[in-house]
């Protein structure tokens, strides 16, 4: 009998970790991304391997994979595609961008001008994007992988919030520490290339199904939706300690993401149920990015996942 889907799942893990030393966080949310069919948003300062893990996960699950560079002068056709007309026949025909694929890369996310991040959000939000007078699916799963750099960098601008509300996850990284750092110094991009799949669509079916197993109680989900409830500032449950540091609190996703998420923290635990611990491991990465802090908690260094971790604990 071969392995079962669990066993499959962790070396899938342990490969990954094996290229990428240092980053095992990173790893694990990727996997996590596709197993919710959720999108990821990755920030982190320039030369940490945030491209580099995206590829070997890419290569590692056999999905079809594509990368886009964004820049400042990046078009919306050339990343959904267009229609172009042909003179033979008279005709327009289709040309599709890169973001007809499984798994899309998204790197530096946030150098995009403003039209370009709105055919993304399509895509993202709606599974589908609009060339010409037709509009087409996307694939199945279609996942958005984006990485950032900090918008303290020049030539970065921060992302909408109706764009950043549709990632599952955003996961800051820093640097390896020194052990990892020492493994990298050997590290050739030949060997991403030599990478074999091991994780496939079925596999990931599989996966998908086994999750949907794992238990959550009834008072796991009223903590799940009393945490998100908590961070609005109109709601009763709102914390009095954060008036003035919340303006405006997380959307109905995050109880959603939240959720599904926790299930995906329960597997790699090895258990069939889903504990609070799970859910407060998660609500750093999906409730962070969607509170926006007064300009006072700016000026303080308060940051939101902080923020939203606090707001958690007081209610377990």
């Amino acid at each position: 009998m071969g392995p079962n889907i669990r066993e499959r799942v962790i070396q899938t893990l342990e490969a990954a970790k094996g290229v990428i030393r240092g980053q095992e966080s990173m790893i694990e949310a990727i996997l996590a991304a596709l197993a919710c069919e959720g999108h990821l948003l990755i920030e982190g300062m320039p030369g940490l391997g945030k491209t580099l893990c995206v590829r070997v996960m890419g290569r590692l699950c056999d999905l079809s994979f594509k990368r886009v560079q964004f820049t400042p002068d990046l078009l919306p056709a050339d990343l959904i595609g267009t229609m172009i007309y042909n003179q033979q026949k008279d005709e327009f025909s289709t040309k599709f961008g890169p973001i007809f694929t499984q798994i899309l890369l998204g790197d530096e996310i946030n150098r995009a001008p403003p039209k370009v991040q709105s055919a993304l959000l399509e895509a993202m939000a709606e599974k589908q994007v609009t060339i010409g007078e037709k509009t087409w699916r996307l694939s199945d799963p279609y996942v958005v992988l984006a990485t950032q750099n900090p918008i303290e960098q020049e030539g970065t601008y921060p992302l909408p919030e109706a764009q950043l509300d549709r990632f599952m996850m955003k996961i800051q990284i820093s640097h390896p520490d020194f052990a990892s750092e020492m493994s990298f110094i050997d590290f050739r991009m030949e060997d991403v290339e030599k990478i074999q799949p091991m994780f496939g669509i079925d596999d990931l079916g599989e996966f998908k199904t086994e999750l949907a197993k794992i238990y959550i109680d009834d008072k796991i989900k009223n903590f799940i939706v009393s945490v998100v409830h908590s961070t609005r500032p109109e709601s009763k449950l709102f914390p009095k300690e954060f008036d003035g540091v919340i303006q405006s609190g997380a959307s109905p996703r995050a109880s959603m993401w939240l959720y599904r998420i926790s299930r995906f923290k329960a597997f790699l635990a090895q258990r069939d149920y889903v504990t609070p611990e799970d859910i407060l491991d998660s609500i750093g990465d999906v409730i962070g990015h969607r509170l926006i802090l007064s300009y006072e908690a700016h000026v303080d260094k308060i940051r939101a996942r902080d923020v939203a971790l606090r707001i958690a604990q007081g209610l377990v």
